[in-house]
């Protein structure tokens, strides 16, 4: 499932190619059908993200809200659109680009009070505006559940996903299982900003990168890493290799359904 810089990335994408003018709007898979003849022909007035969650503003005929899941995908290309497949939930266009959307858990045109009760039920997300992480730390401040778990938990923190956890975690030499309530409050500030730059990164890279410059391949003389996910990390998806830094085994657990990555040497219990 895409971490939240990929949203905040794609809803930078959208305002730039389609924000302020009128787009044509279809959905050529025909699930929402209705809704793009409502909005087609008119104004996209603004776009928005809130952790997982994308919306695209048409004025007064409300938001179309898409959380991509763990099968969406939302691509761009110029215009003139080739013809769409039946896999194209959603596809917008103008003269100059048209974006396809398949396959997400959600694509539903929504009013503004519905949007806001999004909002409402969501954590702060690290790369809104104004957000200071002060909710969130209430929330892990009072928990006996894993600082782990809670920064999945997207009604405490919006936005972080399973790289995201488990590398600011290691970045920050905190035992995954710590309950949340351990957590000292210099401790939830110092995760807190580091969220905020890692995934401000994320946004302009358009991939996730975490190793320090100190601990980059160039830096150490070792090999780049290899995977589909990309960018540089120290714990993430690295189970049983050498830590950068103590070279202790990475390690890997279940916790809350999801693979989680840590090392023993730098995160002590």
């Amino acid at each position: 499932m895409p971490e939240g810089h990929t949203i905040h990335r794609l809803a930078a994408d959208h305002d730039e190619r389609f924000a302020g003018a009128p787009v044509r709007v279809s959905s050529p898979q025909g699930r929402f059908s209705a809704s793009a003849a409502l909005l087609d022909g008119h104004t996209c007035t603004g776009v928005d993200a809130h952790g997982k969650h994308l919306f695209l503003g048409f004025g007064d005929l409300g938001w179309v809200h898409i959380h991509l899941g763990l099968f969406g995908k939302l691509g761009f290309g110029t215009a003139p659109a080739p013809p769409p497949t039946d896999t194209v939930r959603l596809r917008l266009t103008n003269t100059d680009h048209h974006a396809d959307l398949r396959g997400p858990t959600t694509c539903a045109l929504i009013t503004p009070a519905e949007k806001q009760a999004i909002h409402d039920r969501l954590g702060p997300d690290p790369l809104r505006t104004g957000e200071d992480g002060e909710r969130a730390w209430l929330r892990i401040s009072g928990s006996r559940v894993t600082i782990a778990a809670l920064l999945m938990d997207q009604k405490v923190v919006a936005g972080v996903g399973n790289v995201y956890r488990a590398e600011v975690l290691f970045r920050h030499g905190i035992d995954p299982y710590r309950p949340g309530k351990s957590l000292r409050r210099t401790e939830w500030d110092a995760i807190w900003a580091d969220l905020g730059l890692l995934m401000r990164e994320g946004v302009r890279n358009n991939r996730i990168d975490t190793v320090r410059p100190e601990h980059l391949p160039e830096a150490m003389g070792r090999a780049p890493r290899v995977d589909d996910h990309g960018g540089e990390v120290y714990v993430y998806r690295r189970t049983h290799q050498p830590c950068h830094i103590c070279a202790t085994e990475i390690r890997t657990a279940d916790l809350a359904a999801r693979n989680l990555f840590w090392c023993p040497g730098c995160q002590p219990t």
